[in-house]
């Protein structure tokens, strides 16, 4: 390679960047590590959950491990195996494509789990939102199978200038279904409200959450297309894209644990099983007990899954007795 190819390398701002992006996602991936610890512990203390969620959270998990694997020796590959080999630096290595491919598997993936919780959230309402979005999302693979499809035939790193086009349609349009999925998220959850003040409370606290983690998924696609759109000869926008596939895997997780954490005076995690805590009766409130009983069932079951068990608490020194509602459905 000439010197004035070599002059043209910045370790800085190409695989300088990578290793920053990979540190950054290693750290994603250990968030994500205990967010599926805190789900199975979670789900075992209580006895919930269907065997599609959990082989669902699984196949998260090592799809995420492999993604973080590949961008690892992606790196490790540029800046040690190949150290101070200009030559090597321009060429792509099999792992950087096949992370991409996990990576828009992964975006995929997560964005079909959150049509699911729609379609789940539409029980007994009208199915043109539910099946409008699962069209959506069936519509966005598409730019992303081509994404893949023109990675696959670049072979040097300067070949992604021409394929910019592919970049900002793959990451538009997964904005764009992230934008159609919170804003549904909250337009459910909105017309679920009970009158009931904590109730309602548990649920706006639910809708602050989908909009911000809607919101950062967005915010880190835009911000790579921005850079790729700016700085197209740089690796900026591939390092952040590094980063989007772990926070969809954090997003979603940590909404299947958002009802035992998010729930206002509900639930608490204990030694050995959850309890379910009483709120301090206030004569001013004029409360009675089958309202509130009722609102405690209502907070207990929004986030249920088909199949969960419900879990009837009692006041004796027994252990509570546990009936198992396998047709029930409850929103998100």
């Amino acid at each position: 390679m000439s010197s004035s190819a070599q002059d043209e390398i910045d370790l800085g701002n190409t695989f300088g960047a990578l290793f920053i992006g990979v540190f950054i996602a290693a750290i994603l991936f250990g968030l994500s590590n205990i967010q599926t610890f805190l789900y199975f512990q979670t789900r075992t203390r209580t006895r919930t959950g269907t065997s599609f969620h959990r082989l669902a959270v699984i196949w998260l998990w090592i799809l995420d491990a492999l993604h973080m694997a590949l961008i690892v020796h992606c790196v490790y590959y540029y800046l040690v195996t190949n150290y101070a080999n200009i030559g090597a630096l321009t060429e792509i290595v099999w792992s950087f494509k096949l992370q991409l491919v996990i990576d828009i598997v992964l975006v995929y993936g997560v964005q079909v789990m959150y049509a699911y919780r729609i379609w789940i959230f539409s029980e007994g309402r009208s199915r043109v939102l539910p099946i409008t979005v699962g069209i959506i999302v069936v519509l966005v693979s598409g730019p992303a199978i081509v994404t893949a499809w023109s990675v696959y035939q670049c072979h040097v790193f300067t070949d992604f200038v021409g394929i910019e086009w592919s970049t900002f349609m793959a990451l538009g349009t997964t904005t764009f279904l992230d934008l159609i999925i919170a804003s549904s998220l909250c337009y459910l959850l909105a017309t679920s409200l009970t009158g009931h003040s904590r109730t309602d409370s548990f649920l706006t606290k639910l809708m602050t959450y989908i909009v911000n983690t809607g919101c950062l998924t967005s915010m880190f696609s835009m911000t790579a297309i921005i850079t790729c759109a700016v700085m197209p000869r740089n690796f900026i926008y591939l390092s952040i894209e590094f980063l989007v596939a772990k926070l969809y895997v954090n997003s979603f997780l940590a909404l299947l644990n958002a009802r035992y954490y998010l729930q206002v005076g509900a639930d608490t995690v204990g030694s050995s099983e959850f309890h379910i805590r009483h709120d301090v009766y206030r004569s001013e409130l004029h409360m009675s007990a089958s309202q509130d009983g009722e609102l405690q069932t209502s907070q207990k079951n929004l986030l249920k899954y088909p199949g969960d068990e419900v879990v009837h608490p009692t006041r004796s020194d027994k252990e509570p007795i546990v009936e198992v509602e396998m047709d029930s459905f409850s929103p998100v």
